[in-house]
């Protein structure tokens, strides 16, 4: 209840929720709410914004409804960032939390293992893992997964290196609890405040991502996407601005949001952060 009570408490955070919270339900409802399909051409092309009630945004190069696009677009654009972070996630915090507790030739083994993945930039592994799978919103998607998960790994095992020495593990070890348990239930709930932290960021850094591959037409040509939006107007970029402009404005301001929401969650959950902002 504190952390949530510190949180509302905290205006920049409360700013990006807001706006987090507005793309969610724009990226929930806004395809039942708005009848425009982004693939059907409905105006002639390049019609700028403002000049056609009927298609607020204008149109795009092949008179596709820009508006309608922005709106299907949110959902990819979201869904691939939570879903690979939560990828992310799932490998990175197992694998950290074994380093940490085992320490010795596991933790060896396993930041080898994770060092592997960053000896390649993470941005031209993501290149090369989707140019060899082909381009598709599943190929995208693991792709940033298994180039996001190794900072994930990291903090984990920083944390769990911190807190298996604690006393309430050491009780937890003299009781009898398995090793199972104590990760789970002793060291792992207290290590997930900077792993809520770090989630949020990692959802910003994939939105931008996968703007990124679709940019160098790496995007499922497939499904509509914020970053599919940008890529396909690059090369009309001087005869219509808006089009890359538009939804390149989407995915600062989300990115924005998700920037302000976690150094909000980062202040209410470190008290030492928290005193600071007080004083």
């Amino acid at each position: 209840m504190n952390v949530i009570k510190s949180l509302t408490q905290n205006k920049v955070a409360m700013v990006g929720f807001g706006i987090l919270f507005m793309f969610v339900v724009i990226a929930l409802f806004g395809p039942y709410l708005y009848d425009g399909s982004p693939w059907r051409m409905v105006q002639r092309p390049f019609l700028p914004p403002f000049q056609n009630s009927n298609y607020i945004l204008g149109t795009d190069t092949l008179g596709r409804d820009v508006l309608a696009g922005l709106i299907y677009g949110a959902r990819i654009s979201l869904l691939v960032g939570l879903v690979s972070t939560t990828i992310a996630l799932l490998i990175g915090i197992p694998l950290g939390a074994y380093a940490g507790y085992y320490g010795g030739w596991v933790d060896e083994v396993l930041m080898r293992f994770t060092e592997i993945f960053q000896t390649v930039p993470s941005f031209a592994l993501a290149v090369v893992l989707v140019a060899i799978f082909e381009p598709s919103v599943y190929s995208i998607t693991g792709a940033i997964a298994i180039v996001s998960w190794p900072p994930v790994a990291r903090l984990v095992r920083g944390e769990f290196l911190s807190l298996r020495s604690q006393e309430y593990v050491l009780a937890a070890k003299l009781n009898g609890q398995t090793n199972r348990n104590i990760i789970m239930r002793e060291i792992l709930p207290n290590s997930l405040s900077p792993i809520i932290v770090l989630a949020s960021l990692m959802v910003a850094s994939a939105i931008l991502l996968e703007s990124s591959l679709s940019f160098l037409g790496l995007g499922d040509p497939e499904i509509m996407s914020w970053g599919y939006m940008i890529g396909a107007a690059k090369t009309v970029i001087r005869q219509a601005w808006w089009l890359s402009f538009i939804p390149g404005i989407a995915i600062a301001i989300t990115v924005l949001s998700l920037n302000l929401l976690g150094e909000g969650l980062n202040e209410a959950l470190n008290p030492k952060l928290s005193g600071k902002r007080e004083s």
